[in-house]
């Protein structure tokens, strides 16, 4: 951190804490000139709500009620020069109410580390328990759910190294984990890719190395249901394409107990056969889970759908003979 934005940043914490404090004051505390407070001040108006009242030579500076920003946390060096207080100033002048919150000071700094141990520990404890299958070019891959729920929590960025599979290409990438996605025993992370400069899918298998940097991001308005509203499985198409398919009894209870992000229209017949329609993004996807079904799910439209489980059919006659 540069040493303008070290003083920006004290500047900051002072007035929140001590609100009407003056330029006087201010430039003390800081060590610099009322000029530079005063540039201070004009640099911070544009980050955050700041007033000053002007009465005669004195200039106080308030923020607005309702505007207060998250202390950072303590270094080691602060925690040690903030024990080292009482037994730096003549006791007599120690109130109780300074020693008791000097204590509660201290107190909740350590309770805040042990917050955060037991944190890192939970997520060890989730990333262990999830078990994931490994890549059969790559049988020794590493676990790297830990580090990516982490930075999820902690809404931080991280730096990776992610092979795309269809370029056949390894590249580091910054990105903004949002959401992580199970998808047919695999988990997808969906977040906003600084080298792409949008929002995209990784496969998580893919990921070669993961690290958190300390570079905070904010989700903004992403709605993860309304990113997914149309995409069958994981992979978004650009076209929208309604597709309906009847499913034979034997088979409509565990279709009607599928967990999707899409919201179908479905029907049970009298017969006890099922109507599913639904409108999707990747027809080639929604194709693939009928498949599943066999010959106990038949597409009814659209008939693009339905000329290419006819191709695959035939593809497979002609293999099987």
């Amino acid at each position: 951190m540069s040493e303008k934005s070290s003083k920006l940043l004290r500047a900051l914490y002072l007035i929140q804490g001590k609100p009407g404090i003056t330029t006087t004051e201010l430039a003390e505390r800081l060590e610099v000139t009322k000029t530079s407070v005063n540039r201070y001040i004009t640099d911070l108006t544009y980050v955050a709500p700041l007033t000053t009242d002007v009465s005669g030579k004195v200039s106080k500076h308030y923020f607005s009620e309702d505007f207060a920003m998250q202390p950072l946390k303590l270094t080691d060096e602060e925690l040690i020069a903030l024990s080292l207080v009482p037994s730096l100033v003549d006791p007599d002048k120690l109130t109780p109410a300074f020693m008791t919150g000097h204590e509660k000071i201290l107190a909740t700094h350590r309770m805040e580390k042990v917050r955060q141990k037991q944190q890192g520990a939970l997520i060890d404890d989730i990333a262990g328990i999830i078990q994931l299958g490994t890549p059969v070019h790559r049988p020794e891959s590493r676990n790297l759910l830990q580090p990516i729920i982490q930075a999820i929590l902690e809404q931080k960025t991280i730096r990776t190294e992610y092979h795309t599979q269809h370029s056949n290409e390894t590249k580091q990438r910054d990105i903004d984990p949002y959401f992580l996605v199970p998808r047919d025993l695999k988990f997808y992370l969906i977040g906003y890719c600084h080298r792409a400069e949008a929002i995209r899918t990784f496969r998580v298998s893919r990921f070669l190395d993961v690290e958190p940097t300390e570079r905070s991001f904010d989700k903004g308005g992403f709605n993860i249901r309304q990113h997914l509203k149309h995409t069958w499985s994981i992979d978004q198409g650009d076209k929208q394409v309604t597709c309906r398919v009847r499913f034979a009894p034997e088979v409509a209870r565990y279709v009607l107990e599928e967990e999707l992000f899409v919201q179908p229209w479905t029907k049970v017949d009298p017969d006890g056969s099922l109507q599913f329609e639904v409108k999707v993004d990747n027809e080639k996807e929604f194709i693939r889970w009928v498949l599943q079904y066999g010959p106990s799910a038949e597409i009814l439209k659209p008939e693009s759908a339905r000329q290419a489980m006819r191709e695959q059919i035939q593809a497979w006659s002609r293999m099987y003979g």
